[in-house]
């Protein structure tokens, strides 16, 4: 009888919570667990193995696109700027390719949750390109559901999409491969050859080479232009445009040139300030 009393007690106080508290119903949450928070496609980590979170700082921000630098050390493949900072435990897949991976396969086939574009991990080559290059393709390829890939002349999506930079010598291996699960960082020198979107989906060069302008004061209009005509040339052919080398100091100055490389269509923006691209990016979506 004691029992039977305390459960109707329990039940007549379940029910008077639920009359005064408003429980969440079991698919409360089902949207949230659908879909991440929107993806900022636009912001490249530039530089991000020098985060205290390689990575993960990154897509905690939001970002689309990410930077990693590697040097061929035997058949590792070590993340650092400089030599001087290559450390054994820093290898491309410890710090990259297995947390994506396990990013993947928790998010059901996708980097960000509900969103099924690809992010892109810059890998710019240290070394020799050519050799480090063919021993990154033999790491890529024991990842076989991870990256994009090219295979007979027809691009297959993946949720990652692997560009390769730095040493230009990667260009020989990579062109000479039917089959590659990586593609080439072109420059704006592409823009007036036969590399297709297939070979070089992104065109990134040097701002400092090309403009005169930082920021400070108004943007030429003759440069103006050339950028615009830049991304209307790249855009017609299927690439995505960067430059490296934009003021990134927080300030006016960095806004400014933000701005101009959003109205002109600048596919991604540059930065080693995580959250500075991600508040800009918001504020302006906003606007």
């Amino acid at each position: 009888m004691a029992v039977t009393t305390r459960r109707r007690a329990l039940t007549t106080l379940g029910a008077a919570l639920a009359g005064t508290v408003a429980l969440p119903a079991a698919n409360a949450w089902a949207g949230e667990r659908k879909h991440s928070p929107r993806p900022l496609w636009r912001a490249h980590a530039h530089n991000d193995y020098e985060h205290p979170r390689p990575l993960l700082d990154a897509l905690d921000h939001r970002f689309g696109s990410a930077e990693a630098d590697i040097f061929l050390v035997g058949d590792q493949l070590l993340v650092a700027h400089d030599p001087v900072d290559l450390d054994p435990a820093r290898t491309l897949e410890s710090l990259y390719l297995d947390p994506l991976a396990a990013r993947v396969r928790a998010n059901h086939g996708s980097v960000y949750r509900g969103y099924r574009k690809p992010l892109q991990l810059l890998i710019d080559i240290k070394t020799e390109g050519a050799s480090t290059y063919l021993e990154l393709d033999r790491h890529l390829r024991r990842y076989r559901h991870l990256f994009t890939t090219y295979a007979h002349g027809r691009v297959r999506p993946g949720p990652v999409t692997a560009v390769i930079s730095g040493d230009r010598a990667a260009r020989v291996p990579m062109e000479a491969q039917t089959v590659r699960r990586a593609f080439y960082d072109g420059r704006l020198a592409d823009l007036e050859g036969p590399a297709p979107a297939s070979f070089a989906p992104l065109i990134s060069d040097n701002w400092t080479l090309n403009f005169t302008w930082q920021g400070v004061g108004a943007f030429p209009d003759a440069e103006r232009q050339k950028l615009r005509g830049i991304v209307r040339t790249a855009h017609a052919r299927g690439q995505r445009v960067r430059f490296w080398a934009t003021p990134d100091l927080a300030g006016p100055a960095r806004d400014a040139v933000w701005t101009e490389l959003l109205a002109a269509g600048v596919d991604h923006l540059n930065t080693d300030d995580l959250a500075g691209l991600e508040a800009f990016l918001d504020a302006h979506r906003k606007a």
